[in-house]
């Protein structure tokens, strides 16, 4: 475990469900757990932490299993819904922490929608950012599913990792057009984290995964906030914003004019502001 000179930020390793989860903690106050996604790792809310410490939260940002410096098991099993659920439940539990707000990007997201769900006793206030409720996902148009080519690929294990990585990325940095390029193609070059992220995909986005039911869910009851950004290159809108009628409790969409997928990095301050309004409701 490392502290900073302040002493405010706390950096340690969890271990949670059979591997080591690297976390940070900063601030005092009622806990926030920030869930990143693809193919970011905690760094991803390095713009949102500062905020939400100052508001009066003690945040606490893993790397998710196969992120970061987190543990990457090399089996593809190993990445299931389930078992990346366990993750952060075997987290907040060795951390002791009985009751706290979530919010999530990308996969975080569709790992809070689950949790909120499935975890109504544990969870405070919910905020979904980019990717909506996985029956939302499910039940939209022929345009997000053309959109979703990219699933299909991540199937294939080496092509997708070649198509990604080629000419220093090519591929990658055009398709995403990702804020933090440099650093995000820095963490993916290192061995074994290329494979680790996609590994999420294959285990949990097969085929036939994107022609089939997803398991039901109960209704959220938590106040629950759904956010899109208008330039997202991955989701559309409907999926997000039919989002609500899963949700039984308070519900707010909020939608970002001129921002991307990785909104977090390009709006910050709209971001930050509106989750700190959110979380204080």
């Amino acid at each position: 475990m490392s502290r900073d000179k302040h002493e405010r930020t706390v950096t340690m390793r969890v271990d949670t469900n059979g591997i080591t989860l690297d976390v940070t903690i900063e601030g005092d106050g009622p806990d926030v757990l920030l869930l990143h996604g693809w193919p970011d790792d905690r760094t991803v809310w390095r713009e949102q932490i500062p905020a939400l410490v100052a508001a009066g939260y003690r945040v606490i940002a893993p790397d998710l299993r196969g992120c970061g410096a987190s543990d990457r098991p090399t089996d593809v099993a190993a990445y299931q819904t389930p078992v990346l659920l366990a993750d952060v439940v075997g987290l907040l539990d060795a951390l002791r922490v009985q009751r706290t707000h979530l919010i999530g990007h990308d996969w975080g997201a569709g790992l809070a929608w689950a949790l909120g769900a499935l975890l109504p006793d544990r969870i405070d206030h919910l905020a979904c950012l980019s990717v909506g409720h996985p029956t939302a996902f499910h039940r939209v148009d022929y345009d997000q599913l053309a959109m979703s080519w990219y699933m299909l690929l991540f199937q294939f294990e080496g092509v997708a990792e070649e198509w990604l990585s080629a000419n220093d990325f090519a591929n990658f940095r055009a398709w995403t057009r990702h804020p933090d390029t440099d650093n995000a193609v820095e963490r993916l070059s290192r061995p074994g984290h290329l494979t680790g992220g996609l590994n999420w995909y294959r285990a949990n986005l097969g085929p036939t995964r994107l022609v089939t039911a997803p398991p039901e869910l109960p209704p959220i009851v938590a106040p629950t906030l759904g956010v899109w950004s208008s330039n997202d290159f991955a989701v559309l809108e409907p999926q997000m914003k039919e989002s609500g009628q899963f949700v039984s409790g308070p519900w707010r969409y909020e939608r970002i004019e001129g921002a991307g997928h990785w909104l977090t990095l390009e709006s910050p301050e709209w971001c930050n502001e509106l989750l700190v309004d959110f979380l204080g409701s």
